[in-house]
């Protein structure tokens, strides 16, 4: 080793002296492995010739090829062998990725199928030969692999495999409506009952106040929707349903139409329209992303983008509410700033509450602070007395209201009341199909909201299942495949009836399952109570004060927003800087410029960290623990590892994709320049020419390899061949996987110097890069 080298060891280690180029096998053998699991991967029978590197040698051939057969030729016993220290342990694997040579194989092969053919004749072969020749149905030929493989175990365990099976799982009501018994009905009954009386007003504000569409439009969506999930869904507590945020977004696109001219204030019928295409959009995407399998998407947008974009919703909600509870609607139409950003409504506000009218005001306010304050004694005294539960503050609200709005003629003193509510085309459940030609330009429009519209549903939907869980019936399993086609379907029916876009809530689906809600009947229910007002309720309606539904959706922005402080707070506590930026920048291009400005900068920039996440290279430089045989990260713990004089350790962590090698080569380059990546590439070289013998690859985390992967991975093997570097690749995937068949196929295997430079860990391509240095020696 030479003297002055910043990179020796400060004990050196014997592990690569263990081996010279004139051992004996015995020696090499107890210095390397004792094993013949470990002696596998340098598979060379003295009985079976030489090996195929041998016979045609190449640059890439190891010197000392026949000196490095660690095969036991005389087993004490047959079978494998189960003694030794780590005794007892698996078989490994014979020969580098598993399994020994072509010959060895396919002689193993027919050995192991003479016995399986004799023990296979009699009636269970004729059944198989049966079974093989029987003409395959429809439904076999749309089996897919996995369906095959669950077909097999189910007839090896003497279960019936049949296609009930299977519509069971995409159908979890063939499950429930089965299990279903009449014990549960008044726990369904109340909580349907319960749920109805808190959110149907709610949804009337959200239609009314939100998304600027007639107020049955918000109904419609508690009867399809819920109705839908409950056959599709596997979530059997959660309750589908309109959300603030989805209701605000569809009126952002009401709102652009009306600007660009293709509609009024007032147009009802167009309004409807368009909320029944965002609805089948959102519908549309979500179902696609079902069938997809696509279900992991609820990852994609990270926490800090949801709560600040939530909390931005939460506080465009509560401007826009502080119009009406102030009586300064109308005033506001004349001014034009229905359409303006939040600060030109604050602007607005301030510069009008001498105008504001009084009775109205004080409308809203007492209905806020009765419903806040109903709000925290339930939250504190359900722990206790889970009975409050049950109280349906807001539905008592709304009625009492109601009530004092008639009785005292609110609305002859200047309180503006809903009115009237029916649908927009005169017609109850009108069918309009959202996908037909001529509502294209509204499609173009709407197509990037409905697709925000649809990822924020299925995220809160997703953060509600898990949450509920599926416990009421052992068969029925939660999956986000599933979620999303019964939510994409029930909102593509929904669509078709003009309803505002309905995803899982986990408020209203709480409410439902601690009041007794526990099967999806509870939903069906809810529908039909919504169906019945619908039908013989509305003319009563007409005296619910619009201040007191605006109050409701203030305490929905309350909700919103409280959550955002916590979280501020937890980043400041672990310096998470850029997550604060990334909220804060939501919430100000949000408030200051529009929604729409805030959705787009906010999905780029987290779609910006995902794909620079992905495509970095977490490539490492492994150091050794002194005195032992175990490698860690260099550039974490410089200081008390020590660097192999001539080698350097690189571990790849991470599948290899097209994605995340784009850097590798250069990554690389670094690692030998320096012996860090984190190094500047301005510093010159740092690390001598001769340090880099020796290449070492733990592939170990290399799960993955696509064709762009092992393209760049075979170029880089070359160039150092090419450099006269040798290339060993320790802990790697089975020659079954397709790991392995990709590097054989790449060429990748005979490169870098075939089967022999293929081991079980860095500890042995350390003793054979020893060895393999020592035998150049030798021949030099």
């Amino acid at each position: 080793m030479a003297a002055g080298n910043p990179h020796a060891p400060t004990n050196p280690s014997g592990l690569r002296q263990s081996i010279t180029a004139g051992s004996s096998y015995g020696s090499i053998d107890s210095g390397l492995s004792s094993s013949p699991d470990q002696a596998g991967y340098f598979d060379r029978s003295h009985s079976a010739g030489p090996s195929r590197s041998s016979a045609n040698p190449t640059e890439a051939t190891a010197l000392l090829g026949s000196a490095l057969d660690f095969r036991e030729h005389d087993p004490v016993h047959e079978g494998p062998c189960h003694h030794g220290t780590f005794s007892p342990r698996p078989i490994s694997p014979q020969s580098f990725l598993g399994g020994g040579r072509e010959g060895d194989s396919a002689a193993q092969s027919e050995s192991e199928a003479e016995p399986a053919t004799t023990s296979a004749s009699g009636p269970g072969r004729e059944h198989e030969q049966r079974r093989r020749s029987r003409p395959k149905t429809w439904a076999a030929r749309m089996r897919s692999k996995k369906m095959s493989t669950s077909r097999d175990l189910a007839e090896r365990h003497g279960i019936r495999d049949n296609a009930l099976m299977y519509m069971s799982y995409y159908m979890p009501v063939l499950v429930w409506a089965k299990e279903y018994n009449w014990s549960y009905f008044k726990g369904d009954f109340v909580a349907a009952l319960t749920v109805a009386g808190m959110y149907v007003p709610m949804a009337l504000s959200l239609a009314d106040n939100l998304a600027h569409v007639p107020p049955i439009n918000g109904l419609y969506s508690f009867v399809f929707n819920p109705l839908i999930y409950a056959l599709l869904g596997s979530c059997p507590a959660m309750i589908v349903g309109p959300e603030a945020a989805g209701s605000l977004l569809v009126g952002t696109v009401i709102k652009g139409s009306v600007d660009k001219g293709e509609g009024g204030d007032n147009d009802a019928m167009l309004h409807a329209r368009i909320c029944g295409i965002v609805a089948g959009l959102a519908g549309a995407m979500v179902l696609i992303a079902g069938v997809a399998r696509l279900g992991f998407l609820d990852s994609v947008l990270s926490r800090p983008f949801l709560r600040g974009f939530i909390s931005a919703i939460g506080a465009v909600i509560a401007v826009d509410q502080l119009i009406p509870e102030l009586g300064l609607q109308k005033l506001a139409e004349e001014a034009r700033v229905g359409h303006a950003s939040s600060v030109d409504k604050l602007r607005f506000i301030f510069g009008n509450l001498d105008k504001a009218h009084t009775l109205t005001f004080t409308v809203a306010a007492t209905s806020f602070v009765v419903i806040m304050v109903c709000r925290e004694i339930k939250r504190r005294l359900q722990p206790r007395y889970p009975g409050v539960a049950y109280i349906p503050d807001r539905f008592l609200v709304v009625v009492l209201a109601a009530f004092l709005t008639y009785c005292f003629e609110w609305d002859k003193a200047g309180v503006a009341v809903l009115g009237k509510v029916e649908a927009a085309s005169g017609r109850s459940f009108t069918f309009r199909w959202p996908f037909k030609w001529s509502n294209m330009v509204y499609i173009r429009e709407a197509m990037s909201t409905s697709f925000l519209i649809a990822l924020l549903g299925f995220f809160e939907s997703s953060v509600a299942a898990k949450s509920l869980g599926g416990a009421s019936f052992a068969e029925i399993q939660l999956s986000p495949n599933r979620e999303l086609v019964a939510l994409g379907v029930a909102n593509i029916v929904g669509g078709c009836f003009m309803s505002l876009p309905g995803f899982g809530g986990y408020g209203r689906s709480k409410v439902n399952r601690s009041t007794g809600g526990r099967t999806p009947m509870s939903s069906i229910i809810l529908s039909g109570l919504t169906l019945l007002c619908i039908s013989f309720c509305l003319p009563y309606l007409y005296y619910l004060p619009k201040p007191v539904l605006s109050s409701l959706i203030s305490v929905v922005a309350w909700s919103l927003i409280e959550e955002c402080p916590h979280d501020i707070s937890f980043f400041l506590k672990i310096h998470a800087w850029n997550e604060l930026g990334l909220m804060f920048t939501i919430l100000l291009a949000t408030i200051f410029f529009s929604l729409t400005l805030g959705m787009a900068i906010g999905v780029f920039l987290s779609l910006l960290q995902v794909i620079r996440h992905a495509t970095r290279p977490r490539i490492q430089i492994l150091g050794r623990i002194p005195g032992t045989n175990r490698f860690e990260n260099a550039e974490a713990n410089p200081d008390r590892l020590e660097f192999i004089e001539g080698c350097l350790i690189v571990k790849i962590p991470e599948p290899l994709t097209f994605a995340n090698t784009g850097e590798l080569k250069t990554r690389l380059r670094r690692l030998e320049l320096y012996g860090t990546s984190m190094a500047h590439p301005a510093l010159p070289r740092l690390r001598r020419e001769d340090s880099n013998r020796n290449i070492i690859f733990d592939i170990h985390g290399v799960t993955g390899l696509d064709g762009s992967g092992a393209q760049v991975l075979e170029e880089i093997v070359r160039d150092y061949r090419q450099r006269g570097v040798r290339i060993f690749f320790s802990r790697v995937p089975s020659r079954d996987s397709k790991v392995g068949r990709t590097l054989v196929r790449s060429g990748i295997t005979e490169l870098a110097g075939g089967e022999d430079h293929f081991v079980n860990d860095v500890s042995e391509a350390l003793k054979l890069s020893e060895v393999e240095e020592g035998g150049e020696g030798v021949v030099n």
